[in-house]
């Protein structure tokens, strides 16, 4: 055997030793944020991967604007470091590797719809086609309408059109459908969906916690400053404990539900009782055994309101 051979031999490689590992769209590392002596984020560790559809769910004070700022290269953390995708968020931002969809803002005044998301285009190295921004947005129709004289929900429209008009790899929302009416949130989900469909990552914020049940792969709950949950909808609501018990009550005298086994919550309202329980089997002997007539009964789990006041103390 010659020596080159040898040493062919001697340096081969077995590639199947090796792993693609993806990079993280989201890292937070050891985040802090205070503001004189408030501490708005405590130390914060996260990461969120590619391609993944996560909500940011928690009361207001809950840290969530200011983890989202510090996201976005607005807001400059006390200490630790966030990266998007590996690079700073400043660098992040400049070269449109991430968009975002805030609350707040003006649309340029004098401007139709197309001539502000052509504008933004304008200002990345690699946009999405103008006419794909305006049918994701659902715009279209309003292209030639001054985009200073929309609605609230058409404007909502109009900033997510800006905000995926540099195509964008993660995309970052802050109450997205707020000023929206029911077939409007519909429609813009429907849009966020089609623009994640290509493995691009979703970061939204909301109040409505349906969108993140129906919307979200993954739900992250904050409150003062720290995640107190991480996990799917489903397991979210199941870290809540309990289960609800749901009956038809009529105008029966309801005094005692609140001593019967397990019952930790109680609401009356409107002739219905519903009563918040960590042992459904007690409640419903004892409920029944109590004389109260009970009708149109109902057993489930807690859904994510339950979960999130639990989980958050927000009463």
């Amino acid at each position: 055997m010659s020596s080159r051979t040898q040493d062919r031999r001697h340096y081969a490689v077995d590639l199947r030793e090796f792993s693609v590992i993806p990079m993280n769209a989201i890292t937070f590392a050891g985040v802090s944020k205070s503001y004189d002596t408030v501490r708005a984020v405590e130390t914060l560790d996260l990461e969120i991967g590619s391609g993944q559809a996560v909500a940011l769910l928690g009361p207001n004070g809950a840290g969530k604007s200011t983890s989202i700022g510090m996201l976005l290269g607005l807001v400059r953390p006390s200490g630790g470091t966030v990266s998007v995708f590996g690079d700073t968020p400043d660098a992040a931002v400049r070269t449109g590797k991430i968009g975002a969809m805030l609350q707040d803002g003006e649309l340029v005044a004098g401007l139709t719809v197309r001539e502000v998301v052509e504008f933004v285009r304008r200002l990345y190295p690699e946009p999405l086609p103008l006419d794909e921004v305006l049918s994701l947005a659902n715009l279209t129709s309003l292209a030639k309408r001054r985009a200073d004289r929309l609605s609230g929900g058409q404007a909502q429209r109009v900033r997510f059109a800006l905000a995926i008009a540099g195509a964008p790899q993660l995309l970052v929302l802050d109450e997205p459908t707020s000023a929206m009416d029911v077939e409007s949130r519909r429609s813009f989900w429907a849009s966020m969906r089609a623009y994640a469909a290509g493995g691009r990552t979703i970061l939204f914020a909301t109040h409505y916690l349906e969108e993140a049940d129906e919307n979200a792969d993954r739900v992250i709950v904050m409150a003062r400053g720290r995640i107190v949950a991480d996990g799917t909808a489903e397991e979210i609501k199941a870290s809540a404990g309990g289960r609800t018990v749901r009956f038809t009550v009529g105008d029966q005298p309801t005094a005692g539900l609140e001593a019967l086994p397990g019952v930790t919550g109680i609401e009356v309202r409107g002739g219905s009782a519903q009563l918040l329980t960590t042992d459904p089997d007690a409640t419903v002997q004892a409920l029944y055994a109590s004389g109260i007539q009970v009708r149109d009964l109902e057993v489930k789990g807690a859904d994510l309101e339950e979960a999130f006041l639990s989980l958050t103390g927000d009463n």
